[in-house]
């Protein structure tokens, strides 16, 4: 008899437990939902002490989910720090651990990514890089899928010069083939006439083609990150003078995508970088077999010719780049500093002749060697004067150009417009 009677009364005692866990945690929701984040920690901090994880599932889950909404805080996770972000993620992802379906931690976890993505665009504003970094990489964490805040968590570090945490980030990305492409999806709105963008939304785009009031899609897709991620990878290798290692991710990426010619781009751009010349010149050479008509690569290899003193293998890429984009100013401006260049040489021979006869005929004929030179680099600057005549370079040099050779007029009329944008 004695024995059934202890036996009952343990039993009471642990119903009454069991019923005390509950109540403290339905305690704390209630307060949490009021916004008294106080008494909500004082009764998760009894629920603990009666050892709510030992109860059953939906409860512990419960517990789990309520701790989280602790730790976000009131005011959309604003007030929040990152440590306590960190831990409410910590607690919902408790609760994904035991039921990957629950609501309110599945929801939880998207409310403090917004509050970390949110809050690392404020910290940029404010220019603390390093602490919008850390969010951000939070973020990413939480499932990993969002590998776009990795990238930014990358920038910010660069930013913040945390050259070998940023190199981390961009190195992942490289291992998951980040591309970071997108697509946006535009169409014709038929009553304006104009292109109308729908973002990144293809459904919303071709439900309004259906319904009539549009037409002409157009899907436009963004450049690949791929070659700038290398590119940065290998920039920052060499700020932190690891050149090898720059090289290194340059491979690794062409590793990962033999075909892309940016790839090959991004290596010469390295050898440029480290002053080998011959190297650049030599993987151009290359991209320009796989892209014949790519103006901007011409433009690159004049530049690299110059700089190994090969101003007609410079002129030659210059005239091409031109050719291929009649807009790119810089080829102009390039060809025309090749060509003008040669000036200072017949300048210099001219200023040691002395007065004799012979030396005043060797001098007319370097004048007219000099003259022939601004006759040949005019029509190109007057080129580059029509595709932007704001240019002071340009403006400058057509003014020099006119008095060197006895068009007073034109030099004066550039002299006042140089005059007024100083």
């Amino acid at each position: 008899m004695n024995t059934k009677l202890i036996t009952l009364g343990l039993a009471l005692c642990l119903s009454f437990v069991a019923n005390a866990q509950k109540g403290e945690v339905r305690s704390a929701m209630k307060a949490l939902d009021q916004n008294n984040f106080a008494d909500a920690k004082t009764e998760l901090e009894k629920a603990k002490e009666l050892n709510i994880e030992a109860e059953s599932e939906k409860w512990v889950n419960r517990y789990y989910n309520a701790y989280g909404k602790f730790y976000f805080g009131p005011n959309e996770g604003k007030d929040a720090s990152l440590e306590d972000l960190k831990k409410a993620a910590e607690f919902y992802n408790k609760t994904l651990a035991n039921d990957a379906n629950d609501e309110d931690a599945l929801n939880g976890i998207t409310q403090i990514k917004n509050a970390l993505v949110n809050g690392a665009v404020d910290n940029q504003n404010e220019e603390k890089f390093e602490l919008a970094s850390k969010k951000l990489y939070t973020s990413y964490q939480l499932g990993k899928k969002d590998t776009v805040h990795l990238y930014y968590a990358a920038g910010n570090a660069i930013n913040a010069q945390k050259y070998d945490t940023a190199i981390d980030y961009f190195k992942t990305l490289m291992e998951l083939g980040f591309d970071g492409s997108s697509v946006t999806y535009f169409a014709t709105n038929i009553e304006t006439g104009q292109k109308e963008s729908f973002g990144q939304d293809k459904d919303y785009r071709d439900i309004a083609l259906k319904t009539g009031d549009y037409k002409d899609p157009v899907d436009e897709k963004s450049p690949s990150l791929k070659a700038e991620i290398a590119k940065t990878v290998s920039r920052l290798y060499l700020q932190l003078e690891e050149p090898e290692k720059a090289m290194q991710a340059v491979q690794v990426a062409k590793e990962m995508d033999p075909e892309d010619i940016t790839m090959l781009q991004v290596e010469a751009d390295l050898y440029y970088q480290m002053d080998n010349l011959e190297m650049y010149r030599e993987i151009m050479n290359k991209v320009k077999d796989m892209a014949p008509d790519d103006a901007n690569v011409y433009l690159n290899l004049g530049i690299s010719s110059e700089q190994l003193d090969d101003m007609e293998a410079a002129k030659q890429f210059y005239e091409k780049a031109i050719e291929l984009n009649p807009e790119l100013l810089n080829a102009y401006l390039n060809l025309a500093s090749v060509i003008l260049a040669k000036e200072q040489g017949i300048i210099d021979q001219m200023n040691e002749l002395g007065m004799s006869a012979a030396d005043n005929k060797k001098y007319e004929k370097l004048n007219q060697q000099k003259q022939e030179i601004y006759v040949e680099a005019l029509p190109i600057l007057l080129e580059a004067y029509k595709i932007n005549p704001d240019s002071k370079g340009v403006v400058q040099t057509l003014m020099n150009i006119y008095y060197q050779t006895g068009e007073d007029e034109k030099a004066k009329d550039m002299k006042e417009k140089l005059d007024a944008m100083n």
